[in-house]
């Protein structure tokens, strides 16, 4: 059961694409698993299209053309369209999947067009960056093997983290496939993962580790981040 969600404020800077491309694909990926936050989305796409056509918006609305010559327009429009009768076919999408640790996983709709990079490995982790070309912001497929984790850390920025599958768990809870976790600087944690998962995640700086020696636990941050 998804428990974590992203807020409205999000949803909405969503919905009028706000925001950049990593922060978007892990609210779609969200959506597509999250009932109530597809409904948010329908609901709110609907009311600003509303907003947008409203004649002082309405980006086809054309000052002093009168409404006859408007609705001939619009009538030949319709009849060049219905005197069409060539047909497109669509080819339907094959799946794309990705494979780490000899597991392979179907990617999310929201990813299925974008570049991914080879998965590089460290401990129980692994990792494949999602090539979105973000400056600061890097966007990855994080793998944890069962029975692993990442070292206890906060955040020196965000953390975006989108449960694609599997579950783990951490000092403030457990998360299952779509939960949508946002944290910062003000969260500590220590994920780990019994069974395995895939995570989606981004983030604008390396984690900050608050156990053991700083300068050990660095590789693992860069690695993550």
């Amino acid at each position: 059961m998804i428990k974590h969600h992203p807020t409205f404020e999000m949803l909405k800077a969503y919905v009028t694409g706000d925001l950049p491309a990593s922060l978007a694909a892990g609210v779609s990926i969200h959506a597509d698993k999250c009932d109530e936050c597809r409904k948010q989305i329908a609901l709110l796409t609907e009311q600003i299209a509303e907003v947008s056509f409203e004649p002082e918006h309405d980006p086809l609305h054309f000052g002093n053309v009168s409404d006859e010559t408007m609705s001939v327009d619009f009538e030949q429009m319709l009849d060049n369209i219905c005197s069409d009768d060539s047909i497109t076919l669509t080819k339907p999408t094959e799946a794309k999947t990705i494979t780490l640790r000899d597991t392979p996983y179907q990617l999310p709709r929201a990813m299925q067009h974008m570049e991914i990079s080879s998965s590089a490995n460290i401990g129980k982790l692994s990792r494949a960056r999602v090539m979105l070309d973000e400056g600061e912001i890097h966007t990855s497929l994080l793998h944890i093997e069962p029975g692993g984790g990442v070292p206890m850390h906060t955040h020196n920025g965000f953390e975006l983290t989108v449960l694609v599958e599997g579950s783990f768990t951490d000092e403030m809870g457990e998360y299952f496939p779509g939960d949508f976790i946002m944290l910062d600087g003000q969260h500590v944690h220590h994920p780990v993962s019994e069974q395995g998962c895939l995570c989606y995640t981004v983030a604008n700086a390396p984690q900050k580790f608050t156990q053991g020696i700083n300068k050990l636990l660095n590789p693992i941050g860069n690695f993550i981040y």
